[in-house]
């Protein structure tokens, strides 16, 4: 597959996390390292940051929590709606990450 067509395609991931965290490190290098080998949309969200407070009533005793979306609509990164979030807690793999953007990748 092409890189432009696959960007077209991205998956849109998400990060909770929070400073001091261990498993949101591990949680981050494990994202990092397939974000190396296939783009997608990234972005992480320190939970306890003032304006992420809602996020923090969510996963406060959760982090690390991954979502995984897909753009419905439109081109990613051009503001289409997104797909309900797939949802991965506290200890996963590259390979789990993977499975979920490849399936947000299909949906899209």
């Amino acid at each position: 597959m092409f890189p432009t067509l696959r960007l077209a395609k991205a998956a849109r991931v998400t990060l909770f996390t929070r400073a001091g965290c261990g498993l949101c490190d591990t949680a981050k290098h494990n994202v990092m390292q397939l974000q190396k080998r296939r783009p997608f949309e990234y972005t992480e969200l320190d939970i306890m940051v003032a304006e992420n407070k809602s996020w923090k009533d969510v996963y406060e005793f959760d982090v690390p929590v991954l979502h995984v979306q897909s753009v419905q609509g439109q081109q990613a990164g051009t503001g289409g709606a997104l797909s309900d979030p797939k949802k991965l807690f506290h200890r996963f793999s590259e390979q789990e990450v993977e499975n979920l953007v490849d399936e947000a990748e299909k949906a899209s």
